[in-house]
């Protein structure tokens, strides 16, 4: 079910040197456009031509509940998720504005938010949830096995329709109350780091609190016996109906060579668990930014990821995609419209 990503190895050395060579001979020294140049090659690389595009550029966010919430680790209630599922479908959150700038589709997915959106109708609008909210991973797992498997087939399922409509270019966003909890949690087990080295402040609780949220990710791998338990279980112990939702779209976009944009921390935490299920995962990446959530840094460092900015921004919801996503556009401009040495008769350095 998950060996779905295939190996970018066999890719002929011929081509790998051609598109370096477009990008190196461009009218401007060897490497100074910095990231744009690896972006660049990434993609060409991704699509296996000199002359790459994005289509139907789209940004999913999926949102859900955490039982865990009881426990007082986050700042605001949970209803707040259902109010900002609502704000999204209105138009008037953060991620409504930047995706609307820049052309960028955006879908709103209810992965296990705990309310009834049956009333809703949009086209924007998926309402496909697993259960109103996970269970309390503190006292209990967070989800079973037929639900966890569950979200990430709709996941995956979820970006197989967005590629028929055309898409060769998604990012991932996500909103739910007390998600970084989850997320944390998700990085201690797979990473054998403690709850206060993943534990950062969210929607900006207190330092006390972060104490608190570090102390309840700590019992809890030690309760489900997560020390050394594979990317699935912990998923499912811990995890969130849209994070694992994420795992699958993120797994499925990689086996349909689309570009994967990963947004922060909480997103990250899903590409950590995708990298898990499949280690080719992460070529099919590029992660838009370092969030200020204080464990994002060692998150991407260990999964070797350069993001292209660091605003201080830890909003969440693709909003990080959306900012970024102009970027990864220069990149191929650049590519696809800058003149060569030679078309403009300029003389390169000779090296």
């Amino acid at each position: 079910m998950f060996d779905i990503v295939a190996p970018l190895d066999k890719v002929s050395q011929e081509f790998v040197d051609a598109l370096q060579e477009k990008i190196d001979l461009k009218t401007k020294p060897q490497g100074s456009l910095g990231l744009l140049e690896s972006v660049a090659f990434k993609v060409g690389f991704l699509q296996q031509t000199l002359t790459p595009s994005f289509t139907h550029p789209s940004v999913v966010i999926f949102a859900a509940d955490h039982g865990v919430a009881e426990e007082g680790v986050s700042l605001f209630p949970q209803v707040v998720t259902e109010q900002m599922v609502l704000n999204f479908l209105q138009g008037g959150a953060a991620i409504n504005c930047f995706s609307k700038q820049h052309n960028i589709d955006l879908k709103i997915v209810n992965a296990g938010v705990k309310a009834n959106f049956d009333h809703i109708q949009a086209d924007n609008f998926i309402n496909q949830p697993i259960a109103l909210g996970t269970e309390n991973f503190a006292q209990h797992a967070a989800m079973t096995e037929q639900e966890c498997e569950a979200a990430i087939a709709q996941g995956a399922d979820i970006v197989l329709q967005q590629h028929k409509a055309g898409c060769n270019v998604i990012g991932f966003g996500e909103m739910g109350i007390a998600n970084t909890t989850s997320a944390a949690a998700i990085m201690s087990a797979l990473l054998s780091l403690s709850g206060q080295q993943c534990a950062g402040k969210g929607t900006g609780i207190t330092d006390q609190t972060v104490l608190l949220k570090a102390k309840v990710i700590d019992q809890a791998i030690q309760a489900h016996q997560l020390q050394n338990a594979d990317a699935l279980t912990v998923l499912q112990k811990v995890g969130g109906f849209e994070i694992a939702m994420m795992v699958g779209a993120m797994l499925k976009a990689a086996e349909l060579s689309m570009l994967v944009l990963v947004d922060g921390f909480i997103a990250s935490s899903a590409a950590l668990v995708a990298s898990e299920i499949n280690e080719n995962f992460l070529q099919y990446t590029q992660f838009c930014h370092q969030s200020d959530e204080q464990a994002h840094q060692l998150l991407l460092t260990n999964m070797q990821a350069t993001p292209l900015l660091n605003l201080g921004m830890r909003l969440g919801e693709g909003s990080g995609v959306a900012v970024a996503y102009p970027l990864l556009v220069s990149a191929l401009a650049f590519l696809n419209e800058m003149a060569s040495f030679n078309d403009a008769g300029v003389s390169d350095s000779g090296q």
